[in-house]
């Protein structure tokens, strides 16, 4: 191919490359955000699902949970309540306690050392300046914790029961 016809084949392809990202660019200024106003976003939702049995026989309650239109994020204060989609983290309160504390992750809420009875456990999706959006509440019984035998001992030899 001679160096006239690579030249001429060059300048060409670079003007429909030129042409075609140009024409692209004008057709971006039209298109709509990336994201929607933060009014325009769905209230969030939080499902909160009853503690694992296993756990709970044993006296440890974990509570599965996952919101919907809201991530759970360790961020506070006034910037980040125009942040789209919405963050916001849990408060959790055990019992009517007077004491809450903020779950920052997606992780299981973990708690330990209820007594056995009748417990609840209420959760609430709060905004980085802790304005509460939605709530619910996880209703659970911390079974009795049976006594474990203690095993019978032959000549210096632990045998089940």
């Amino acid at each position: 191919m001679s160096l006239a016809l690579r030249n001429l084949l060059a300048f060409a392809s670079a003007v429909c490359f030129c042409t075609a990202a140009w024409g692209q660019g004008v057709a971006d200024t039209h298109q709509p955000p990336a994201i929607l106003p933060l009014e325009s976003e769905t209230v969030p939702e939080l499902i909160a699902y009853p503690p694992l049995a296993e756990p709970l026989a044993r006296g440890v309650v974990i509570i599965q949970y996952r919101t919907e239109h809201a991530r759970i994020m360790p961020v506070f204060g006034k910037a980040a309540v125009d942040v789209s989609p919405r963050l916001g983290h849990l408060h959790v309160t055990v019992d009517d306690w007077k004491g809450t504390w903020a779950h920052t992750s997606e992780d299981p809420i973990i708690v330990v050392g209820l007594t056995p009875g009748a417990h609840k456990v209420l959760l609430e999706v709060a905004d980085p300046t802790h304005k509460i959006l939605t709530s619910t509440v996880v209703s659970f019984t911390v079974p009795e914790k049976k006594p474990t035998e203690a095993p019978h001992i032959d000549e210096g030899h632990a045998v089940k029961p």
